[in-house]
């Protein structure tokens, strides 16, 4: 078992337009489906608001908006990562939570040069898995504190 945990790398896929994204299993706290979303004034554009789950005033940012893609309106489909780094729980929406799968570590290159319409820097790597290629986030540069804030304080 020990072997297997070093050569793999537990990721919830989810879906954002036509790409596949992989974020780490360990920073996943849960999936929701979207709910009402409280609008919060003089924040970023991609933070959508906050949402009270369990009890816990947690803020939402649209993916969509965060990477530079045109937004869409939310379907069944559309889902609500719940994710924690550090001291912080964060939720994502995203088009579709599809599934959890193990990745093979020696599968996952870091980033090209030129990815589509999402940022470098918030990309940690991409895996090829047969005819998928996944994207995977680095979930700390997606939520740079500095940069939520500056964007707010415009």
């Amino acid at each position: 078992m020990s072997d297997q945990a070093v050569t793999t790398l537990k990721v919830v896929v989810f879906g954002l337009q036509d790409e596949e994204y992989g974020l780490p299993v360990s920073h996943v706290q849960g999936i929701e489906k979207v709910q009402y979303i409280t609008r919060v004034p003089g924040t970023a554009p991609f933070v959508k608001g906050v949402i009270n789950l369990r009890g816990v005033v947690t803020p939402i940012i649209d993916l969509r908006n965060r990477f530079g893609i045109s937004e869409t309106d939310y379907t069944d489909h559309t889902r609500i990562i719940i994710v924690a780094t550090e001291d912080k729980e964060v939720g994502l929406i995203v088009d579709a939570a599809n599934d959890v799968i193990d990745i093979p570590v020696d599968s996952i290159e870091p980033p090209p040069e030129v990815v589509g319409s999402v940022e470098v820097e918030y990309i940690e790597g991409v895996a090829k898995l047969d005819k998928r290629l996944l994207i995977l986030l680095n979930l700390e540069k997606v939520l740079n504190p500095v940069e939520l804030k500056e964007k707010s304080e415009r």
